[in-house]
């Protein structure tokens, strides 16, 4: 039985992860700071690490070893040359998952993997408050792929959306469009990519049982522009939305951009793996956030 640890797991498309490795029986032991309690009873094995402390990560991994990893808190250069250095020798295949975030400030066309290259980007260390998100992404993509000694998948996902979705981006909006209060965009017609908790969820399963390495966009088929999005939204929650468009507020989507920013999902598809079309089911998804607001 393959043993598998999985950094992080306990909410939203991580804990959808450990579900689906759960119904196909592999050994499973999830590492959280152990504030939030997971639901997985008897069937994982949990270890309590602050992923931050290096010392204490180091000191709780010394003597294990793993089929595969799956690391969903990653965030910083720092962290992810502590993983290489304490599974060094001690994993087949390592899961990182990344960001649509490490290609910041390319706007206006459809990105592919070659769009940024970890192979080849300059390291600088510091721990996550020392980077923006995008930029912790983009180098601990770099020290993975450029210091590990161990086989890398880096998952570059776009917004993840759910109905447990902790982040809310999603429900935001439908919560204001409820309440006949103001949501302010830049752009309404910039486009955008976003996958699904599930389809998230079993791409990280795909990354562990295929023989794929190096960086893979995974998401939903299509795109979607802010004022399509808008016009769904109004037409489940069955209220006109109040659209201001203009520079940033405090008021201003978390969705809101001033041109298009979306991935090409080509090499997974070619990979083996195609992810939901999106039209599939957001509409449901707002649907059903809509009904927990009513």
């Amino acid at each position: 039985m393959k043993k598998i640890l999985v950094l992080g797991g306990t909410r939203f498309f991580g804990k959808r992860l450990v579900e689906l490795l759960i119904e196909d029986g592999f050994d499973i032991t999830i590492a959280t700071r152990g504030i939030t309690p997971h639901p997985f009873g008897d069937k994982v094995q949990q270890i309590i690490v602050d992923r931050t402390d290096s010392e204490e990560f180091k000191t709780v991994f010394e003597n294990t070893s793993w089929d595969v990893i799956f690391d969903n808190i990653c965030y910083s250069p720092n962290e992810a040359l502590t993983a290489c250095e304490v599974f060094k020798g001690k994993t087949k295949k390592y899961i990182f998952t990344s960001t649509l975030s490490v290609y910041d400030g390319l706007l206006g066309k459809e990105l592919t993997e070659e769009d940024f290259n970890p192979y080849t980007y300059k390291i600088r260390y510091g721990n996550s408050q020392d980077f923006s998100y995008g930029e912790g992404k983009r180098l601990a993509e770099a020290v993975f792929f450029q210091e590990a000694t161990f086989p890398i998948v880096a998952v570059r996902f776009p917004i993840v959306l759910g109905l447990d979705d902790y982040t809310r981006r999603l429900h935001y909006h439908i919560e204001r469009v409820i309440e006949g209060k103001p949501i302010h965009f830049i752009n309404l017609d910039a486009r955008m990519s976003f996958i699904s908790s599930d389809d998230a969820a079993k791409f990280l399963k795909f990354a562990f049982l295929s023989d794929i390495e190096g960086p893979f966009n995974a998401t939903s088929t299509g795109t979607i522009s802010m004022q399509e999005l808008m016009v769904l939204i109004e037409k489940m929650v069955g209220k006109k939305a109040n659209i201001v468009v203009e520079e940033d507020n405090e008021s201003t989507s978390p969705f809101s951009l001033p041109d298009d920013w979306y991935m090409s999902q080509v090499k997974s598809m070619n990979a083996g793996f195609t992810c939901e079309t999106l039209l599939n089911w957001l509409p449901s998804l707002i649907l059903d956030i809509t009904k927990e607001n009513n």
